[in-house]
């Protein structure tokens, strides 16, 4: 029993060191420059939006809760903390993305690339999304920070990574996965 409280302490220790080395890890590579940052709206509780969904009404659309609102604040200290330079912060057009951005970093403009196609409603903007998003970064100057703020099928779609609410997922200019950390609610 005594050896098994042992090998207990040490596997707790191991994964707390394998965690913050990870952390410092991800902090050199935000503070380099030239990454993609997506991150995943915070938590909204529920799945999809209702049937009565329209953008340009926040009373329809799933929105964050207060532990939601708490975690983009933490997500923007996150970056605040560690002194990570960011350019700009894209944001989908769905509130809960919107207000994740605002909570997070105050200042950010929509792109409607970064819009969620779950729903069937909005399904055939797929295509087009992700070809604007391609236009877009070959305008980036792949030197700064770029933040988007957007949906699970988003970041799948371009990442092939399925995020939890308010993760944040480091890609390089080839959209390849450097890291992720995800941020507690």
């Amino acid at each position: 029993m005594k050896f098994l409280k042992i090998i207990l302490i040490f596997f707790i220790s191991l994964i707390t060191t394998v965690k913050a080395d990870s952390e410092i890890n991800i902090i050199e590579n935000l503070k380099a420059g030239g990454k993609l940052i997506f991150i995943r709206h915070a938590y909204a509780p529920g799945g999809g939006d209702p049937e009565n969904f329209n953008i340009y009404d926040c009373s329809t659309q799933r929105n964050l809760s207060e532990s939601g609102r708490i975690q983009s604040k933490k997500i923007g200290n996150f970056f605040k903390e560690n002194e990570v330079e960011i350019k700009n912060v894209y944001s989908s057009e769905w509130c809960r993305c919107k207000e994740t951005a605002t909570l997070a970093f105050k200042d950010f403009e929509t792109k409607s690339f970064l819009n969620s196609f779950f729903s069937s409603k909005f399904a055939h903007n797929r295509n087009s999304q992700m070809r604007e998003f391609q236009k877009f970064l070959l305008e980036w100057d792949k030197k700064t920070n770029l933040i988007f703020v957007t949906h699970y099928v988003v970041i799948t779609e371009i990442l092939g990574y399925p995020p939890s609410s308010g993760e944040i997922v480091i890609s390089n200019q080839n959209l390849k996965i450097i890291d992720t950390l995800e941020i507690e609610y």
